[in-house]
């Protein structure tokens, strides 16, 4: 795949003159009930930057330190990666759940195992009590983030997912901002309590997920797929278009989401884990998750994330004060680059903000590489503001695409039938490469402090190669097209006419379109 492939964008043309020009997000009230809800599922995310965030505070605060027994090194990182250990563990369930019981429920379950941890770590009385339960919030978080994202992207009004799913893993920043502001907040409170509160507070967005979810409407593709063809019209129809089963957007929607999953049922009825790797299309399309999967947490980001004390010691600040400032501050700096780049993911689109990204974090950190060098050599202040300076600027690039981009790009590239499991691919690898990183990074920094950034900006050059090479831009087709794109133009083809071709001929049609999916 050459580095100039860009995917045309049909989807526009396809349906664009379906779209009710006056039905917007903020003047039509079903509108804006499927995006509360959609919110919803998005705060899903903000757990998860909850729990990055409050660990990296809660390793400034003394009161947990010497609670815990001032943990450094191989028990830091334990304490740090037995969250993606629980997730680890959850994986082989996970995609069961959300295409066995449905999107709701897989939510459900997590955030009930979520809330029941989070009480768990709040009253824990030892360090192993502690680790046991942030080993359960890893565990409930993989259902919850492993269906969340999904039914989003599932759910979503057409002019509206793209953006909407890659604010997902935005709002990754506003958990890390409360976090890290209430470890900031609760510094000065001489008890244990300073660290309890914080700990409490990760709870909240899983008990609204508990008490709201059943409202929230399931995804269509889901009932389709159990033969509740009815629901999932009704569905579309009373979110799309105000309750109108005829809109020809509602018609054109439910044919073409029909369509492919008949594909799936009279073709892929029992796709298992090895068809993510059995024809041309999937290997190309696990090469890429595995690979942003790898590459969102490989890219230096992990050294801040999760050890941002580790990193601001070999530069002299060793004011706890200080560092949670620092730590608040840049999540806040995080979450606006991330929100503003995922609803600018049509405009500009996948591979444009990909390749800008790569540049200029590979850019970026080879800077704070020099100054961190500067510093070790010479203890000059202004080259010790200079990394700070730098980390900024690394992470306004990296928000352009790692941040945003990685979920959205992943389930939209997934066919249905594929996408839960293709979904916990990329959720495992991200959790092996954490798990690297959080026991890794500590050992490292504390061995080789600023030289072992070196690594990261070798890393980081071949990022932009693999994304010159290998990412293929999607903007401005639908979910179902998006995911037959990486089938050939032929399956694509296929699709359109399934879909234009009424209900009549969907079995013909799908029949193509296994014939011309299987050629590519």
């Amino acid at each position: 795949m050459g580095g100039g492939a860009v995917a045309t964008t049909g989807a526009n043309a396809a349906y664009g003159h379906l779209l009710d020009p006056n039905r917007k997000w903020y003047n039509n009230r079903r509108l804006i009930a499927l995006n509360g809800w959609i919110v919803l599922l998005l705060i899903t995310s903000s757990t998860n930057g909850y729990d990055g965030s409050m660990m990296n505070g809660l390793q400034s605060l003394t009161q947990w330190d010497e609670y815990f027994g001032f943990p450094r090194g191989g028990k830091l990182g334990l304490l740090n990666a037995i969250q993606n250990i629980g997730s680890l563990a959850a994986y082989p369930i996970s995609p069961y759940l959300a295409d066995g019981l449905g999107r709701r429920t897989a939510i459900f379950i997590g955030a009930a195992i979520m809330v029941a941890a989070t009480a768990i770590q709040t009253a824990s009385q030892s360090v192993g009590m502690f680790i046991g339960a942030r080993f359960l919030i890893g565990f409930g978080l993989t259902f919850a983030a492993g269906a969340a994202p999904m039914l989003v992207t599932e759910i979503s009004y057409p002019t509206y997912r793209a953006p909407l799913t890659s604010a997902y893993n935005s709002l990754w920043y506003s958990g890390a901002i409360i976090a890290a502001w209430t470890t900031f907040g609760t510094f000065k409170i001489p008890s244990t309590w300073s660290w309890r509160i914080p700990s409490v507070l990760q709870g909240l967005p899983s008990i609204l997920q508990v008490l709201l979810i059943w409202w929230a409407p399931e995804s269509p593709r889901w009932l389709i797929d159990k033969g509740r063809d009815q629901e999932a019209l009704n569905t579309l129809a009373y979110y799309h278009a105000d309750g109108n089963a005829e809109d020809p957007l509602v018609k054109y929607e439910f044919e073409e989401i029909k369509a492919a999953i008949d594909f799936d049922r009279t073709v892929a009825a029992n796709v298992g884990w090895k068809a993510l790797f059995t024809t041309p299309g999937n290997r190309k399309r696990m090469r890429i998750i595995i690979a942003i999967a790898f590459f969102s947490q490989w890219s230096g980001n992990g050294l801040v994330s999760y050890y941002l004390k580790g990193v601001l010691e070999t530069i002299g600040i060793v004011d706890p004060t200080i560092q949670l400032l620092i730590n608040g501050i840049l999540q806040i700096w995080n979450f606006g680059w991330a929100l503003g780049a995922a609803f600018m993911v049509e405009r500009a689109g996948r591979r444009l903000l990909f390749l800008t990204s790569c540049a200029g974090m590979t850019v970026c950190f080879t800077l704070q590489t020099a100054c961190s060098s500067v510093y070790a050599n010479t203890q000059s202040k202004s080259a010790g503001h200079a990394v700070i300076a730098f980390i900024f600027l690394f992470y306004a690039f990296y928000d352009l695409a790692w941040t945003p981009l990685i979920v959205s790009y992943t389930v939209e590239i997934l066919p249905y039938a594929l996408r839960a499991k293709g979904f916990t691919v990329f959720n495992f690898a991200i959790s092996l490469s954490l798990i690297f990183n959080q026991y890794v990074n500590p050992l490292a920094l504390e061995a080789l402090a600023w030289k072992y950034y070196i690594v990261y900006v070798c890393w980081l050059a071949f990022e932009t190669v693999f994304v010159y090479f290998f990412i293929i831009e999607t903007k401005g087709r639908t979910l179902e097209e998006t995911a037959a794109l990486f089938d050939g133009d032929d399956a694509t083809a296929a699709l359109e006419q399934a879909t234009h071709g009424g209900q009549g001929d969907v079995e013909k049609s799908s029949t193509d379109f296994r014939e011309q999916t299987l050629k590519a």
